[in-house]
Order: C-alpha cells, then structure tokens, then sequence
C-alpha cells in the first residue's frame, strides 16, 4: 500500500458525510479567520484615530509681546482642530477630568493659564518652560496613552519649532542691529585710530620740542646764573664808582686847569718865540740891505747870509719846536678840560650807572629764578609730552587692535541673505529624511509576517483535531513505517497547501497585502505549512494527547519569542534561545524580506532552518509508527484523551 492510498483512504474518511465535509472545510477556513481578519482589523489603526474622542483645554489667559497680544494656546488649538487627528472636544478643565475618568474621552490635553507666558519668557529675562498638561486613564486603554505621549510630543516639538522661531527671528534681529552698530562702531575705531595715529605724530613732535625747550632752558639757566654771578661782581665793583668817579672828575678839573695855565704859558712864549722869529728875519733883511750898502758883493752878502741862515736855524728850529710843543699844550689843554668835562658828567651819571647795575643784577637774579621756574615747567612739559607721546602710541595701537577687532568681529556676527529662512532653519534644525530600504506601508502590513506565520501553525494544529495520525490499518497490515508516516502527514499536507492558498489570496486582494515577491511568498507560506503540519504531525503521533498539548506550548513559546511586533532582542535574555531554536521567527523574517523587498542573503538560512524542522517532524512521524506496531495496553485505552 502507497503513501498516497493511504492519505486518499484517510481523505475519503474525514469527508464521509454532509457534517465532515462541513468540518473539513471550517478546518480549511481557521488560518484565514485568524490571520485575515486580525490583518484587517488592524491594518490601519492609525488613519482611524479621528473617531477616538479627546477633550482639549485651553486656560492660556495670553502674554504681552513688544507691544503684541500673543495667545499662543489659542494658536496650538487652532491648529489641532483644523487639521485633525482626533476627535477633539474644547472643554473645560472639569468636564475634561470627569469625561477621561469615566471614559467618554480617551485622553485630554490641557494648556494653561501661563503657557503664553512661559513660551515668551525668554523675552523678560527669566526663562521658564512651557507646560502641556496630559490627562490619560490605562483603565481606558493602556495603548491610548501611548499615542497621547506621541500626540503630546508632536504638539511640543510644533511648539518648541515656533517658539524657536520667533526667537531665532529675534536673535538674529539683534544680531543685525549688533553688526550694524559693530559696523559703525568699526568705521568711528577707524577715524579714531587715524586721529590717534596723527595725535601720535604730533604727540612725538611734541616731545622731541619739549625736550628741545627744557635742554635750552637748562643752557639759559645756565647763562642766567653765569650773568647774576658776573652782575653780582660787577654791582660790588661799582658800589663805590660815584665817588670815585666824582674824585676823578675834581682831579680831571684841577688837571684841566693847570693844563690851561700851562697851555697859555706855552702861547705867550710861542707867540714871542714867533715874534722874535719874525724880526730876525727883518734884522736879516736889514743886515743883506747893510751889507749890499756896505758895498760887499752878492757873494759876500750871500755868504754873510748863509752864516747868519746858519746862525739862526737852532732859532727856527727852537721856534718850531715851541710851535709844536704850543700845538701840544693846546691840544692837552682842550683834551684834560674834554676830560675834566667828561669826568663831570661821569660823576654825575655814575650814580645812576651803578643803580643800573644794581637793578640789573636784581633783574637777573629774578630772570634767573624765573628761568629756573620754566626751567622746571619744561622738564615736566618734556616728561609729560614723553607720556603723551607714549600714551597716544598706546593709544594709537589700541585703536587699531579696536578697529581690526571690530571689524573682524562684525565679519563673524551672522549676517543671513534671508533671516527668515534662517530663522526656521534654528528654530528646526533637524529634519528626517526616511530612507526605506524595504517598507511595510500600514501597521496591518507591518504585523503580516508574524500573523501569516501564526495562521499557518494553527491551521496545521487543528488540522489534527480531525486527522488521525497514522492510520491503524496499516499498522495493522505491518507496513512499513516510512509509508504510514508518509501518508498519515499528505492529507494534512494537502489541507495545509488549501489553506496557505486561500489565506494568501484574500489577503492580497481584498485585505491588502502586496508581496514584493507574489511567488516566493506563495512557496514560502506552503513549506512554512508543510513543515508545520510536518511537526505537529509527528507529535501527535509519538505522544498523542501529550503531542497536542506540546504543539500548543510551542505556539505560546513562539508567540513571545518569534519577534513578531518588537525586535527580537528586545525579548528577555533566558528567552532569546527560544528566538533562534524555534522556527515561526525564520518563518517571520522570512516573509518580511519576501513581503517587503528585503535582502534575501538571509532567506536561504531561513528556508534551511524550515526544511529542517520538515525533515525531523517527518522523522518522528516514522519513529511513532515504527513504535506503534507493537500494541501495548496504554495505546488499548490511554490514560488521557483530547
């Protein structure tokens, strides 16, 4: 007897009959009851979240902004009730509160009196957050609080992204006007510097000057204290020049007139000198006229003459002699009375000669206290101009570094082509641009894998509520077990294969699955149910009642560890062998790569792993039958039937 006879005997028996057909086909529709309608019932909770009732409150009593009325709870409201997610009720604070306890809103979001305030508190100098109040009851729905904390979230990150805004806006305003005034500030460093740079220059000429002026002034100085010292020897070598002089001008009188006395002497004698002078020559006159009547001849008188000439010369010359001595005692005599005269007038001025060098010694001593005093002035002129020269260096430099650092400090103050794209952009520095690699488009698409694989199992686990096993007749008939274990596994085989078939094709038409890979998705699915019914086969063979309830402790185990709605490693330690050692999380990845258009580099382990589980459920199966041809009394009445 073939395996194949054996599965059609075993078909024939379990349709036999209006009723069984019925069972057969119920058994059929069991994986497409589990895995299609829960795919539809939640295939996309998210897009239906407008009928979830929600209260909104809003107490903001609003801020004062620059001369602005800001409500920006009203704003927040505003927003989420004209583009809504929720079924938003704008309630009190009371009704809010009794309709979350007693579960006629699922949720409630409260702004309150000083959210407007808190959001423009940064404007006073004291910022503080802003509030959003959420209300939410787990005895509602657990689930519902989480997407409150999303709705919540979202609310303050819109919020938070205006808030950033307006004060980016702000910022940058002030960053504007900073680097306009930093700017002018620049340009004014720049005259400064310049002015400083010739203040310098003349704060240098300044000082060289200065120091010019107090050298000169050192060198008068010292010629002052050279002149009170020559004045101071001067005034006490003239102190008694009035009398003196006053005894020069008496002594110079009496000189003058003995000089007159003397010179009127040497007139008379030079008159008479002259006189007797002059009558010698009528005495010659009167000795040639003798002489020439004597009758002596003109030679004789000639030579009288010259005797008498000769005679006479010692006379001529003592008369020039006294002429000129005369001349002399004249010019003595005028000369002594010019100096007797001048004597006098000395006298007479000398007294004022010397209270002039009294007063100019005085004035010296004065000029030179005085230079002394600007002699001083300019040391502290020198040393101050030095100080200013150094102090308009200082300040010179400074200047500069003042304007370079103006300027390159307006060169790092923001200056945005457009403050207000600049503004959104801090306000909302971050946005996310998701890049699906593979993408599930619902939550239901998302669930597909874990729900497929989790249909497939049960379907092939209730499949044994009506199938035998092994067929007895052919334990009976002795034959052998690799046979009977074949054909007590095709009918279950075949059913699976009806299942897999109709689950796939309602949920990719009417639910809304779309496969990247329609064929291998196909084949997968019925491998995953051939290996299922493969195993549970076996189980139930071996250990019969025990069997079954083996296959629906595999199926709590798997629920938990096949990472089906969190990733696998997120499940606790002690349970993550059980991920990889049982087969619905292969089944689940799986399917994800085929569903999604995943990498299929995993898909072959996955296929392995399933063929496997195949391979051993078919080999339990022949060990139960090779077992089971020998009766023993537990299997004549067992001790526990299901």
């Amino acid at each position: 007897m073939s395996p194949i006879r054996l599965a059609a005997t075993e078909l024939r028996r379990i349709t036999a009959g209006k009723l069984p057909k019925i069972a057969v086909v119920a058994l059929v529709l069991v994986p497409l009851l589990y895995g299609a309608m829960y795919l539809y019932a939640n295939w996309d909770p998210y897009n239906n979240l407008k009928s979830l009732p929600v209260a909104l409150v809003v107490d903001d009593k609003g801020a004062e902004v620059n001369g602005k009325q800001l409500n920006a709870g009203n704003e927040v409201a505003d927003e989420l009730l004209t583009n809504p997610k929720f079924e938003w009720h704008r309630v009190s604070a009371t009704d809010a509160a009794d309709g979350v306890r007693d579960n006629k809103y699922t949720f409630a979001l409260t702004l309150p009196a000083d959210f407007s305030q808190a959001l423009t508190s940064p404007v006073q100098n004291k910022p503080r957050q802003g509030v959003l109040q959420l209300t939410t009851n787990d005895s509602n729905n657990y689930l519902a609080r989480t997407i409150a904390d999303k709705v919540v979230d979202a609310v303050r990150a819109a919020v938070a992204k205006k808030v950033g805004t307006t004060a980016a806006d702000q910022l940058l305003t002030g960053y504007a006007t900073i680097r306009s005034s930093t700017l002018q500030a620049a340009d004014g460093a720049s005259k400064l510097a310049d002015g400083a740079a010739k203040a310098n220059d003349g704060a240098q000429q300044l000082a060289t000057g200065s120091a010019d002026l107090a050298t000169g002034e050192h060198k008068l100085l010292d010629g002052s204290n050279q002149l009170v010292t020559g004045l101071d020897l001067l005034k006490s070598n003239t102190a008694s020049l009035p009398s003196k002089t006053q005894q020069l001008a008496d002594g110079a009188k009496q000189v003058a007139d003995g000089n007159a006395q003397v010179a009127a002497g040497g007139s008379t004698i030079a008159t008479a000198a002259q006189t007797f002078n002059n009558n010698l020559d009528g005495v010659r006159s009167d000795i040639q006229a003798r002489l020439q009547a004597a009758g002596l001849s003109a030679d004789q008188v000639s030579q009288v003459l010259a005797v008498l000439d000769n005679a006479r010369k010692p006379l001529n010359d003592a008369n020039g002699q006294i002429q000129t001595v005369n001349g002399k005692l004249q010019q003595l005599s005028a000369g002594s009375r010019q100096v007797a005269d001048g004597a006098s007038q000395l006298a007479a001025a000398s007294p004022q000669l010397a209270s002039g060098i009294a007063q100019a010694d005085s004035g010296a001593t004065q000029l030179r206290d005085g230079l002394k005093t600007a002699t001083d002035g300019a040391d502290k002129l020198s040393s101050g101009a030095s100080q200013l020269a150094s102090g308009t260096k200082q300040l010179a430099d400074g200047s500069a570094q003042l304007r370079d650092g103006l300027n390159a400090g307006a060169g790092k103050i923001p200056d945005p082509n457009d403050p207000s794209a600049t503004a959104n952009t801090i306000g909302d520095p971050v946005t996310v641009q998701a890049v699906g690699q593979a993408t599930a488009d619902t939550y239901g698409a998302g669930l597909a894998p874990f729900f497929l694989g989790l249909a497939t199992w049960i379907g092939a686990f209730v499949l044994f509520l009506l199938l035998r096993p092994l067929s007895r007749r052919a334990l009976a008939a002795k034959q052998r077990p690799g046979i009977v274990a074949l054909g007590g596994w095709l009918p279950a085989a075949l059913l699976s294969f009806l299942q897999v078939v109709l689950l796939f094709a309602v949920v990719t038409t009417l639910v809304g699955v779309h496969p990247s890979d329609p064929l291998g998705t196909l084949g997968f699915l019925v491998l995953t149910g051939f290996a299922f019914t493969a195993m549970l086969h076996g189980l139930n063979a071996l250990l019969g009642a025990v069997g079954k309830f083996l296959g629906l402790v595999l199926l709590v185990l798997q629920l938990t560890t096949a990472g089906g709605t969190f990733p696998w490693q997120t499940i606790p330690a002690p349970l993550q062998p059980l991920h990889i050692a049982l087969p619905l999380g292969y089944v689940v990845d799986g399917l994800r790569h085929l569903l999604y258009g995943g990498a299929l580099s995993s898909l072959g382990t996955d296929i392995a792993v399933i063929g496997g589980y195949l391979v051993v459920g078919l080999a339990l199966s022949v060990l139960a039958a090779y077992k089971q041809r020998v009766w023993t009394p537990s299997r004549l009445k067992p001790e526990l039937v299901l």
